[in-house]
């Protein structure tokens, strides 16, 4: 053998044991986020993980490990006052992301009385409303002040059954796993977020839903589902007169941006028009008659929608507004449950969402008596669409799909063309109807 074929030979050989000793691709850790008016701790994963979690005294730490996930960065810390002092976020080691929550001087916290659970296998959530001063003899802190310094004290996990609305999740849809990432292998240059919840069996298919995307016009179906609540509030009535005005109005889509200043529209015509044409300058009057970014934000997190929120009016050409595939999905589970409106203006906000005018998306892949429910989004390098869906045999799920792409890349309509039609084909297919009860309308 010569040396020519000895080195390709030793190349082979060393490409074949890295291959074979490389590990699984593992999940990372997408955000966090620590609500303080909740007192919750919000970890979302780009995919499934089962944390695992204790306690340990003197400072009260409460560690929480994420196996299987990288964080990708240096150490964080941040500081937060009252009963949380500080928490850290790092890589124990090189399978396993570490969260320690350390709690101020003078508070405690027993750890059978803390609550980890998941609204699903990317998303958990620490509850911290059991933390309190100490105060008595019998404290934990007290308690655990005779026990070695690092003993750890297990926390027990809740499981990620339970979603948003009232429903419990099912199991991964293994079928549409498998013939959506055969799918994304083809279209390996587009970066999708998917999630789609069967509402009769509560299973899904999830695939990076909690990746955060720039929103687009999907920031709107929020958007549109806060104005309604005003409107049950009686705060806002949707024949009341709102003016356009010139630091409202803005380019990309819709058809106000043609008009002057000052021209009139109700409040039902603005809302249709940001929904069923995109409107954007629609989108700014109804914004500003809710009173501002910072006051729809705060509705959003209410809902548990913590990838949702808006930085800038629209357009938003830069992308600066964000949402998920899942945070629109648990948008659609609160309004089909009736968590968020009453019937009527459910019915009024959902009739406005069949009426969108883009139907090159999810709707282009369902069957035909199909009825969709939808807002759809589009820049140069994002394209989503999500709403509620309703099979020609009254069979409903939700559906919450986000593309980022090369710029103006037409194939990631395809793409989405396909993953629709693949969903429903199995959902009409497969999926057992809770009860024989007449289809529910949406």
């Amino acid at each position: 053998m010569n040396n020519k074929m000895r080195l390709r030979f030793l190349l082979l050989s060393v490409v074949s044991i890295v291959l074979l000793s490389s590990p699984v691709k593992a999940a990372r850790l997408q955000s966090w986020n620590f609500d303080q008016a909740r007192n919750q701790l919000h970890l979302t994963t780009d995919s499934g993980v089962q944390p695992r979690a204790f306690l340990i005294k003197n400072p009260t730490r409460i560690v929480l490990d994420l196996p299987g996930t990288n964080l990708n960065r240096d150490t964080v810390r941040q500081t937060f006052g009252s009963a949380i002092k500080e928490i850290r976020i790092g890589q124990v080691d090189a399978k396993t992301t570490r969260m320690v929550i350390e709690l101020a001087r003078g508070y405690t916290v027993s750890p059978d009385k803390l609550l980890i659970k998941g609204d699903s296998s990317s998303h958990w959530i620490v509850n911290f409303s059991s933390v309190e001063r100490v105060s008595s003899k019998n404290s934990f802190e007290q308690v655990a002040s005779n026990k070695s310094s690092e003993e750890q004290f297990p926390i027990q996990i809740g499981d990620a059954s339970s979603f948003v609305g009232g429903i419990r999740l099912g199991q991964d849809i293994s079928q549409l796993n498998t013939q959506v990432k055969a799918l994304m292998s083809r279209y390996n240059y587009l970066q999708p977020g998917i999630f789609f919840l069967d509402l009769d069996t509560g299973n899904y298919l999830d695939l990076n839903g909690e990746k955060v995307f720039p929103a687009a016009s999907t920031i709107k179906f929020p958007i549109l589902v806060a104005l309604f609540q005003e409107v049950d509030a009686g705060r806002v009535k949707l024949n009341e007169t709102l003016v356009m005005r010139r630091d409202l109005m803005t380019g990309g889509s819709g058809t106000l941006q043609y008009k002057r200043p000052g021209i009139k529209l109700s409040v039902l015509e603005t809302a249709t028009k940001m929904i069923t044409i995109s409107d954007n300058t629609a989108t700014n009057m109804i914004i500003d008659r809710l009173g501002g970014k910072a006051r729809l934000n705060q509705r959003f997190q209410s809902w548990g929608l913590q990838n949702t929120m808006i930085r800038n009016l629209l357009g938003d050409f830069k992308g600066t507004n964000t949402t998920s595939a899942k945070d629109l999905v648990r948008l659609g589970a609160l309004l089909s449950n009736n968590q968020l409106l009453n019937d009527g203006s459910r019915s009024q906000a959902l009739d406005i969402m069949r009426h969108v005018k883009n139907r090159s998306l999810l709707p282009a892949g369902l069957g035909k008596g199909a009825v969709i429910a939808h807002k759809t989004g589009t820049l140069g390098i994002i394209l989503g669409d999500a709403g509620i869906i309703q099979t020609s045999t009254g069979k409903r799920y939700l559906a919450g799909i986000m593309v980022r792409r090369p710029f103006g890349d037409k194939r990631a309509k395809s793409f989405i063309n396909q993953v629709s039609r693949l969903v429903y084909s199995y959902i009409e297919q497969n999926s057992v109807n809770a009860s024989t009860s007449a289809p529910q309308q949406l």
